[in-house]
């Protein structure tokens, strides 16, 4: 059991549900040394705290590390995929259908007393 340092830590239960989700390290290359829960960890500090890469907590692996795999992760569609599953999961434990039926676009033009520079 790992205590959680930061609000934004996994659960063991959570990571439990996300860890099979996580990418495998690459075939022939070198071996894992960082934790993937850490990472993970990492990714929702920055996410939820709205704070730089830079200015991750040094407790985390290094802000490169981190940067590395979220971005490899979103480009291989890693993050659309957990969303999907938990967004899934939710719906069936609600009785409801896996996949949503229907969607709601809004878009909304915002307001504003500015005018605009006609020397622009």
């Amino acid at each position: 059991m790992i205590l959680a340092r930061y609000p934004t830590d996994l659960t063991d239960s959570q990571w439990a549900f996300l860890a099979p989700l996580i990418p495998p390290a690459r075939a022939g290359g070198r071996p894992r040394s960082t934790d993937m829960r850490e990472v993970v960890n990492a990714v929702f500090y920055v996410l939820r705290g709205g704070c730089q890469w830079r200015l991750l907590p040094k407790d985390f692996p290094p802000y490169q590390t981190v940067y590395d795999y979220f971005r490899s992760w979103r480009l291989l569609g890693t993050w659309e995929r957990l969303h999907d599953r938990l967004r899934g999961d939710v719906r069936v434990a609600h009785g409801r259908n896996r996949e949503p039926s229907a969607g709601i676009i809004d878009s909304q033009t915002p307001k504003t007393t500015e005018k605009g520079d006609p020397g622009l």
